[in-house]
């Protein structure tokens, strides 16, 4: 089977302030919204052929989901953590960096309380 696109659908409820944290914190491209009385819904461009769809529908929790919560992570790879974490700060979002052996990330969340990461890889390592 060959897939031609793929894609994330994150349901939420605060699709409004989810929508903007996308668009407006990390910057990803809008590709399409549609508002009408069948869907309420925002798909951002999450990669070269991966799409994240935001959508209504889902549960906040404030401080953070745990894994038992949602067992999914919006991962985001970046050529340097700390210069992407630097960069979030300025828009109001706090990034802890972790240094792994595998290479350094940087956990930060969205309006909902899910969990996004930067991910920098360890030289010479892939995956």
């Amino acid at each position: 089977m060959r897939f031609e696109r793929t894609g994330v659908i994150l349901c939420t409820e605060n699709y409004v302030e989810c929508v903007a944290f996308y668009q407006n914190a990390l910057q990803l491209p809008v590709l399409e919204t549609l508002d009408n009385e069948h869907s309420k819904l925002t798909t951002f461009k999450f990669g070269s052929d991966t799409d994240l769809m935001i959508e209504m529908g889902g549960t906040a929790i404030p401080d953070g989901k745990t894994l038992a919560d949602n067992p999914v992570w919006l991962r985001f790879n970046v050529a340097d953590v700390d210069e992407a974490a630097a960069d979030l700060k300025t828009r109001g979002i706090s990034v802890n960096i972790r240094r792994e052996v595998w290479g350094t990330v940087g956990d930060f969340m969205d309006p909902d309380g899910n969990i996004c990461s930067l991910r920098e890889e360890t030289p010479g390592r892939t995956g």
